[in-house]
């Protein structure tokens, strides 16, 4: 992990329910791995998975640009760099890297916009005041 609460760092393994028949890494599972390191760093931002649930106060994912550089194969180790990059009075964005271990090289970029939401009702919410606080 950074030092950061505004940024975090995960690793995956590369699985074989990741892969196609060639052994390369699916779009989707790309995918998964970003939203493991969002759901950590959103948890350091205070919005911990036991919170939203208590709450039903979610960020809703609104839009995803990823674009795929190279691919990682059957057991690379992945290191995913995520960060909040942007944040307003109702959005905020999160910037991912994903980065081949063994090699570090770039295979990933995606930005992703968020929107809090009250559920069950699915009622746009305003980030809370001072959100998401200093970024240490």
């Amino acid at each position: 992990m950074s030092e950061s609460n505004h940024h975090i760092e995960t690793r995956e393994e590369v699985m074989f329910f990741d892969t196609d028949c060639g052994a390369v890494v699916h779009n989707l599972a790309y995918l998964r791995m970003i939203e493991t390191c969002r759901t950590r760093l959103a948890a350091k931002l205070g919005m911990d998975l036991r919170s939203m649930s208590e709450t039903q106060t979610f960020p809703v994912l609104t839009r995803t640009e990823i674009d795929y550089r190279h691919p990682a194969r059957l057991g690379d180790w992945i290191t995913i760099r995520g960060q909040l990059a942007e944040w307003s009075k109702v959005r905020f964005i999160c910037a991912f890297e994903m980065i081949r271990e063994s090699d570090q090289r770039l295979l990933v970029t995606a930005r992703q916009t968020l929107a809090l939401v009250q559920m069950p009702e699915g009622k746009p919410l305003r980030l809370p005041a001072g959100w998401p606080g200093p970024a240490n």
